[in-house]
């Protein structure tokens, strides 16, 4: 039986842990957006009042009275990130049992339309928990909370509570049985042989139902080298929130731009969209994030790809009232763009599939997407459709940018055509156009023959993505 306190106390100190080191985290990324914060209105409040912005930093306070409102508020937040500094050097963490959000409804009790009594019974089922952590080479995987092949479920009680066990050797047996919908056979196999599993019990006032929760270790799945992942084509995927919102009623919700391309970067088939609303509780915007992918990842695999290529966007530091100021609608725009939720959840679930997840520099691919690709494919292809390609394209290390087609010299086909895409091996494919000797019927303004093929100085300052040899690893985006 002491054996059995000790599981118990493990159990405690475990969650324990794993709750305070939960709050650490969310400390640490707190203070990092309070320094954020501290930082560009300090650089505001350096510049005079009215300076227009550029596209790298932002401008001056429009007025005077702003200026004033905003050193007020650096004074503020300074203060925030004294206290939140001395509490993480001195291993505070702020933790309600329970959430913080449940607490906070205690003192609203008409606005969530619940009486005292059933929040208090439900601040109590938030507080309970009963969990236990496997041990492999156990009986059925776990010594505390068993639970047999036939969903029978016994509970290890402790030396005080021995007297109330049903069975033997001090174990309860509950009366129900418990199935798994979700990965039953993977558990069948895991408790077949004696496995680690975990469980947790937890208690929903909303539906007066006890639920068990198995969970497991997946060991890590080996990297997929790029050149293996890239070998039947990959799928372009373009994440968006920009919809109006009269057609995101009609269509259903948020759309995820999906296309497939060959391995020498060309689009096949037709785009996909996979619809997803992210309005209502966050388990239904969670739930609807998950059956998009899912969607998209069983798509993937009828097509036969074995990579997707997303834009390594991450929007966690870009939307404070403190870098866009009044542009309310913008940051609204942003803050809709689940990008971080995505690409966790992308990375984790194309994991149990087999796929491959590449992550590229989001740079202009919308509007390198829009000006090559969305004219050249059909009538019909949308902004984001065209960047699903280009997304893809710098994926597979293929420039995005298509060059224009020469004007013929005559009526006939001697002149080929530029547009046709050429294999990277191919030499002279990223190379100004020869220069034709003899006269020509058209002339070239000046500095345009120098730079025909120069794509740096045509499009962005530096040197361009396209042009290096660049690749991308397969990564897992979770942290």
């Amino acid at each position: 039986m002491r054996r059995c306190c000790v599981w118990w106390a493990g159990s405690i100190t475990k969650a324990t842990h794993d709750q305070w080191g939960l709050a650490r985290r969310c400390q640490l990324a707190h203070l990092q957006n309070l320094e954020a914060g501290i930082r560009t209105i300090e650089h505001r409040l350096s510049l005079p009042v009215g300076q227009m912005g550029t596209k790298r930093a932002p401008g001056g306070y429009r007025s005077r009275g702003e200026w004033h409102a905003k050193s007020r508020r650096l004074r503020v937040l300074q203060d925030r990130l004294a206290a939140a500094r001395a509490d993480r050097e001195a291993g505070i963490v702020h933790v309600v049992r329970g959430g913080k959000r449940l607490a906070r409804t205690r003192h609203h009790l008409d606005e969530a339309g619940l009486t005292e009594a059933a929040w208090r019974r439900g601040w109590e089922a938030q507080r309970w928990f009963c969990q236990a952590d496997g041990e492999s080479g156990k009986r059925y995987g776990n010594e505390t909370i068993r639970v047999s092949p036939g969903g029978e479920v016994s509970i290890k009680l402790p030396a005080p509570l021995t007297r109330l066990a049903n069975a033997p050797h001090g174990r309860y047996v509950l009366a129900s049985r418990v199935t798994f919908a979700h990965r039953g056979a993977e558990w069948a196999d895991r408790v077949a042989a004696n496995r680690a599993i975990a469980y947790r019990i937890r208690y929903d006032t909303s539906r007066d139902r006890w639920y068990l929760t198995a969970s497991w270790q997946i060991p890590p799945t080996p990297a997929l080298p790029i050149e293996a992942a890239l070998a039947h084509g990959v799928v372009g995927v373009d994440m968006n929130a920009d919809l109006p919102h009269a057609r995101l009623r009609s269509r259903g919700g948020t759309p995820t731009a999906a296309w497939r391309l060959d391995r020498h970067g060309n689009p096949t088939g037709s785009p996909r969209r996979f619809f997803y609303d992210l309005t209502g509780a966050a388990q239904h915007r969670d739930a609807q994030v998950r059956h998009a992918l899912t969607r998209l990842l069983h798509w993937a695999r009828t097509c036969g790809v074995k990579a997707i290529a997303v834009e390594d966007l991450d929007f966690a530091a870009e939307k404070t009232r403190e870098k866009h100021g009044r542009r309310k609608r913008f940051r609204r725009l942003i803050s809709g763009m689940p990008t971080g939720k995505l690409r966790a959840r992308l990375a984790s679930m194309a994991d149990a599939t087999g796929i491959a997840v590449i992550a590229v520099d989001p740079a202009y691919t919308s509007r390198w997407g829009a000006q090559h690709w969305q004219k050249p494919l059909t009538s019909t292809t949308t902004r984001h459709e065209a960047a699903a390609v280009a997304i893809g394209r710098r994926a597979q290390g293929h420039p995005i940018r298509r060059r224009t087609t020469p004007p013929p010299h005559d009526r006939s086909d001697a002149v080929g055509h530029r547009t046709v895409q050429a294999r990277p091996g191919v030499p002279g494919r990223e190379e100004p156009r020869p220069r034709i000797p003899g006269p020509r019927t058209r002339s070239v303004p000046p500095g345009r023959g120098a730079n025909a093929g120069n794509q740096n100085a045509q499009h962005r300052p530096g040197r361009s993505a396209e042009h290096e040899t660049w690749q991308q690893d397969s990564l897992p985006l979770s942290p």
